[in-house]
């Protein structure tokens, strides 16, 4: 790819009022793993499993954002971001998940919630991003119902204690991705193989979802209330029966076991087959809670082949050879982002932000102290012009996020991939904005300059 000569053409206006953020999640970015009463989360012990994580990574120091937040919400002030999408620890502000809550842990936040404000930031605030309290896991997790209870009940705290400031809520974030690597491939924590826990972490969140959207409402006057689902087109790695047949259940688990019962009251036909044993009396009606917004988190289509070995039968296939990519070998496809946002929208019928998007690689500090990145600067700019593409043909985009404002622990991965548009040395914790950074500022500049203008 090659770097266009500006990051926003001549023309071209965003509505007046659209979002522009960066995201994040806490235990990616915050370290103090251990510090001020917070509690272990499934991660945690995921990342002290042999083989959990490349090259035995954790979460424990990370990029220290508990302690370094200040600096972290002056880089977001410069970008001149109008929001900023965090979750919150569910073990930092109740360690066992239940019971108990731990004071640091919420004055953390609530310092983070106020340092925004006073800088011009819009707080959008996740209640789950995967760190589910490891006591909680103990007791079963997501595969038992009670875990919507627990969930509705950590919702209400932090509803309590910060919805007179933070008015943006998610319930959760990309919903299949840790249901399905959680609970069908161990590619993520707690690392289950199990068909029947996977059935049941499918509709127990899904219930965890919709009390949470009753409590956000309840307690939270004026909240806007969305969800951020990861979708991406799911396409046979070869086009064979088998592969088709592997596809088609992918795309149930991936696109629309949480989309669809969320918005529409239904689980898609496969599944609801499947799930019907777990369903009660008026569980769909819990589910389907009305919500103000659609969360969507893209980087590129999903190549899905035939896998007689996995407890579904279904495998995570190659993008075809001459596919662009990027520099974590994630297949680069804009069109498919575009056709996302206007299947969104067309299916779903609410209005879309686009939570996460952006681009992974090897990003390093160069001699004269900057950290040069076109692959990124590329990938954002063709990403936003599809976009822009879909809102042109009816798409109602509301906002854009890019992951992630820092390089960070990506997970499964470590610190092997960075994400971020502002390099982290992890060694020394040294903040570094990208040219990457620079560009999307300049993007939110020019942006704002139009709709002045207009």
């Amino acid at each position: 790819m090659t770097v266009p000569a500006s990051p926003h053409p001549p023309g071209v206006t965003y509505p007046p009022g659209f979002t522009w953020g960066v995201s994040t999640s806490a235990y990616q970015i915050e370290g103090a793993a251990a510090a001020d009463g917070r509690g272990p989360s499934i991660w945690d012990v995921r990342c002290r499993t042999l083989g959990g994580v490349v090259n035995g990574d954790s979460g424990d120091v990370a990029c220290d954002h508990y302690h370094r937040m200040p600096e972290d919400v002056a880089l977001m002030r410069g970008l001149g971001v109008d929001a900023y999408r965090f979750s919150v620890s569910w073990p930092r502000v109740m360690p066992r998940g239940k019971g108990a809550v731990n004071q640091p842990g919420l004055d953390f936040y609530d310092r983070l919630v106020d340092r925004l404000l006073e800088a011009g930031i819009e707080p959008w605030l996740c209640l789950y991003h995967w760190d589910l309290p490891q006591a909680l896991q103990d007791l079963g997790g997501w595969a038992d119902r009670d875990c919507a209870g627990w969930y509705a009940d950590y919702a209400a705290l932090c509803a309590r204690r910060y919805g007179d400031r933070v008015k943006r809520w998610i319930t959760f974030n990309e919903f299949s991705v840790f249901t399905l690597f959680g609970y069908a491939i161990p590619w993520a924590a707690p690392g289950i193989v199990d068909r029947a826990q996977h059935l049941r972490a499918i509709h127990h969140v899904n219930l965890a979802h919709g009390a949470g959207v009753d409590v956000l409402r309840d307690l939270v006057p004026g909240a806007s209330i969305g969800a951020i689902h990861n979708r991406q087109v799911v396409i046979p790695e070869t086009d064979t029966p088998e592969n088709r047949a592997a596809a088609a259940l992918l795309d149930e688990h991936w696109n629309l076991v949480f989309c669809d019962p969320q918005i529409l009251g239904h689980y898609p036909p496969q599944t609801a087959a499947a799930i019907e044993p777990y369903v009660q009396a008026g569980d769909m009606a819990r589910i389907a809670r009305p919500v103000d917004w659609f969360g969507l988190n893209h980087y590129g289509p999903i190549f899905a082949k035939a896998d007689p070995a996995r407890a579904w039968g279904y495998g995570w296939g190659d993008a075809p050879p001459d596919s662009p990519t990027h520099g974590v070998g994630w297949a680069i496809f804009p069109d498919a982002f575009r056709d996302e946002l206007l299947t969104i929208q067309q299916r779903y019928r609410l209005p879309i932000v686009v939570t996460e998007n952006g681009c992974g690689g090897s990003d390093s500090v160069g001699p004269d102290g900057a950290v040069v990145d076109p692959h990124r600067i590329a990938y954002l700019t063709i990403y936003n012009a599809a976009m822009r593409e879909a809102m042109a043909r009816g798409a109602d985009v509301r906002g854009y996020f890019v992951w992630s404002l820092l390089d960070n622990f990506e997970w499964g991965s470590g610190y092997g991939q960075r994400f971020g548009i502002v390099h982290v040395d992890f060694q020394t914790l040294a903040r570094t904005p990208k040219d990457s950074a620079r560009w999307y500022a300049d993007l939110i500049r020019a942006a704002k300059t139009d709709i002045a203008a207009a």
